[in-house]
C-alpha cells in the first residue's frame, strides 16, 4: 500500500479537514507549511472563489495543498474546472459520488481522494480510479455518516487496496496511532484546527471549542438525510425540540439558513451553527497549525516508543 505522505508530497500523513467557511487560504497554507496537507473548503462557493483562494495559498506556501469539493454544491462543475485550471495538487470530495469527475481530475495530474462513509462506497471509488479514500466516522464535525471511525476504518482498509485516511474523532497522537493500528495510512483532522492561530473563525467560536467537554456536541437534521454534528447551544435546543414535533424540511432549512456564517463571522455562540466533532473535548488551547501537527506527530512517536 502506498505511503500517504509520499502520495501527497507532504512531510507528514496529516490532512486538515476541508471545512466550509473555516478552511480558507491562510489556514491551508499554515498547515502545508507545517508539514501536513492544508485544504481549502469550498462549500457552496463558485469557481472564481477557488481560483482566488488557490492563488492566495500559493502566495503563502510552496508546499502541496488541496481543495475540498462538495458534490451537492450547484457549482461543483465550475469548482472542478477551476481546480484543473489552477493545477491544484490534491482534491478531496464529500457529500456525494465524484465518479464522473475523477478521470478529468487525474488527467490533469491531480490526486483525488473522496471522503466515504462506508466500505461499499470506498470500493466504488477505488474502481473509479481514486488515489486514496478518507474513511470518516460519525464522530466528526459537520455532515456525518452513521458508522463510528473505530468500526469504519478497519472495514474500509479490508475492502480496498488504495490508502485509507481515517477521519472523525482524531485530535491527538493517541487517536492517530489508533487509526494506524486499525489500518489507516494517514489521518484527516478538522476540529483541532478550529483552534489554530491561523484559523479565521470568530474568537467566540474558538473559545467554545476549547471549553467543550466530551458530551458538548449534538447531531441535528437526521431526518433530512444529511445530519450535522455541532456544539450545543440555544439554536440546537430549539431545533431538536422542533424535530420532536416533526418539523418540515422547509422549516428546518429556514432555521439553519445563514447559521454557519453567524458562528464563523459574527461570533454568535447562541444561534450560530458551530460545527465541531466529538474530539472537541480534547482541544485545550489555541496553537499554531505547525505546533498542532508537531504535537500530533510527537504523540504518535511516544505511542510507538511505549
Amino acid at each position: 500500500m502506498k505511503d500517504v505522505a509520499g502520495l501527497l508530497g507532504t512531510k507528514y500523513p496529516v490532512l486538515q479537514g476541508g471545512m466550509a467557511w473555516v478552511a480558507e487560504y491562510r489556514l491551508a497554507a499554515a498547515v502545508s507549511n507545517g508539514g501536513g496537507l492544508g485544504i481549502i473548503g469550498t462549500g457552496a462557493a463558485d469557481g472564481d472563489f477557488v481560483l482566488d483562494q488557490a492563488r492566495k495559498t500559493r502566495g503563502l506556501t510552496d508546499k502541496p495543498f488541496g481543495v475540498n469539493i462538495v458534490m451537492l454544491s450547484p457549482f461543483a462543475d465550475d469548482v472542478v474546472k477551476a481546480c484543473i485550471e489552477e493545477k491544484v495538487p490534491v482534491v478531496t470530495t464529500g457529500a456525494g459520488n465524484p465518479g464522473k469527475y475523477i478521470e478529468d481530475l487525474k488527467a490533469a495530474g491531480i490526486v483525488v481522494i473522496p471522503v466515504v462513509p462506508s466500505a461499499a462506497l470506498a470500493k466504488r471509488m477505488e474502481r473509479a480510479g481514486a488515489d486514496a479514500v478518507i474513511a470518516e466516522g460519525g464522530e466528526a464535525g459537520g455532515h456525518i455518516g452513521d458508522i463510528s471511525t473505530f468500526c469504519l476504518v478497519p472495514q474500509v482498509a479490508d475492502a480496498v487496496s488504495i490508502p485509507v485516511i481515517a477521519a472523525g474523532g482524531i485530535a491527538d497522537g493517541r487517536g492517530a496511532a489508533a487509526a494506524f493500528v486499525l489500518g489507516a495510512r494517514g489521518v484527516q483532522i478538522g476540529t483541532r484546527f478550529l483552534a489554530a492561530k491561523e484559523c479565521v473563525i470568530s474568537q467566540a467560536y474558538k473559545d467554545r471549542v476549547i471549553a467543550a467537554g466530551d458530551t458538548d456536541t449534538v447531531v441535528t437534521g437526521r431526518f433530512t438525510g444529511h445530519p450535522v454534528r455541532v456544539l450545543r447551544n440555544k439554536l440546537t435546543r430549539e431545533i431538536l425540540m422542533k424535530e420532536k414535533e416533526e418539523i418540515s424540511f422547509e422549516e428546518f432549512e429556514e432555521m439553519m439558513s445563514g447559521t454557519l456564517r453567524k458562528a464563523v463571522v459574527d461570533g454568535d455562540a447562541d444561534y450560530g451553527s458551530m460545527m465541531a466533532g466529538q474530539s472537541a473535548g480534547l482541544v485545550k488551547k489555541e496553537q499554531s497549525a505547525a505546533e498542532i501537527i508537531e504535537d500530533i506527530m510527537s504523540g504518535i512517536m511516544e505511542y510507538y516508543k511505549g
